[in-house]
């Protein structure tokens, strides 16, 4: 456990100190800032990871669909290509950026997902079983004025996923 620890913490050290020279050259004008238009594929996506960085790689035209094909095992670039219809330069563009993003690797000329992108669509998986009981989450925000009991009650009978009901009673929790 404490070796672990000590690792994340060694992690973190070196990805702060990479970032804050990152910044700090995209403060000083050194690497120019570009911001994508809508469908437009990042060509240089920074080496700092952030949420906002494997947001903008995930909403580019079809690289989610290109990622979530990856995650269920398909990974011949051919059948990837044509699956989703892309051309080869759009496919090799958008491989390229899930790649720097970290989200996949590549193996002997097959892609699969690397540990960090297995966790992002675990947590994409959840967010479409939260998008598919929307009213449901509507509806018991509906009701916040009830006691807690039968707030309680009304998430156990509406919820059936229980990373989603865990989630909900624990915000009510607090």
């Amino acid at each position: 456990m404490l070796l672990i620890a000590l690792i994340s913490r060694l992690i973190f050290n070196i990805s702060a100190k990479y970032c804050k020279s990152r910044l700090k050259s995209l403060s000083e004008g050194q690497i120019p800032i570009t911001i994508p238009s809508k469908g437009d594929i990042i060509q240089n996506v920074p080496n700092c990871l952030s949420v906002e960085n494997i947001l903008r790689v995930l909403s580019v035209d079809k690289s989610l669909a290109l990622f979530e094909t990856i995650a269920v095992g398909s990974s011949a670039s051919d059948v990837l290509r044509s699956r989703l219809d892309l051309t080869r330069k759009q496919y090799y563009s958008r491989m390229s950026a899930l790649l720097k993003a970290g989200l996949i690797k590549r193996r002997s000329g097959s892609y699969s997902l690397s540990s960090f992108g297995t966790i992002v669509y675990d947590a994409l998986v959840i967010i479409g079983k939260a998008l598919e009981n929307y009213w449901k989450l509507a509806a018991i925000d509906s009701v916040q004025h009830l006691p807690d009991i039968g707030r309680n009650k009304i998430i156990e009978v509406l919820i059936d996923n229980p990373e989603i009901k865990e989630s909900i009673l624990r915000d009510h929790r607090v």
